[in-house]
């Protein structure tokens, strides 16, 4: 059996087939998939899931180089913001547009895993990272200054 709390075999398997840079986007139940990128739709009824529950318990298995949300979202939706914050400490939240992740993110999202959050602008974009003290920890191997603060 599987160590991990995550048990959804399907989001299991695109974490692990995630590299260096790869987009996974955990949306709303209103966001509008494109039907040549790969769902994963666990909504069930509103708010179940909800954001929170599904990006926790991504956030025990994915290394989240870079969080993208909608510009709306510090400002319109502060308790979701927060909650990003508070489940990827540490990481650089960005913004852009939100028109861009509905459409042009989407598009490059290696999946996009679909709640039930009835969440306004609760689109996140996760961008794939890598462990760096795994990744630097052979003797002779430099950090580079950019991921040092990371190790």
């Amino acid at each position: 059996m599987k160590k991990g709390m995550l048990l959804n075999r399907e989001l299991n398997e695109v974490i692990a087939s995630m590299g260096h840079l790869d987009y996974l986007i955990v949306c709303d139940a209103g966001f509008p998939i494109p039907n040549d990128v790969k769902r994963i739709d666990l909504a069930l009824k509103k708010d179940v899931p909800d954001l929170e529950t599904v990006l926790a318990l991504i956030a025990d298995d994915f290394v989240a180089e870079k969080i993208f949300v909608a510009e709306e979202v510090e400002t319109n939706n502060a308790p979701l913001y927060q909650k990003v914050q508070r489940i990827f400490p540490g990481v650089e939240i960005g913004t852009m547009e939100h028109q861009t992740i509905l459409s042009e993110m989407a598009r490059k999202a290696k999946a996009i895993v679909r709640t039930g959050a009835f969440d306004p602008w609760g689109n996140i974009i996760l961008q794939s990272g890598v462990n760096v003290p795994q990744w630097f920890d052979k003797p002779g191997i430099v950090v580079p200054d950019y991921y040092k603060d990371k190790m």
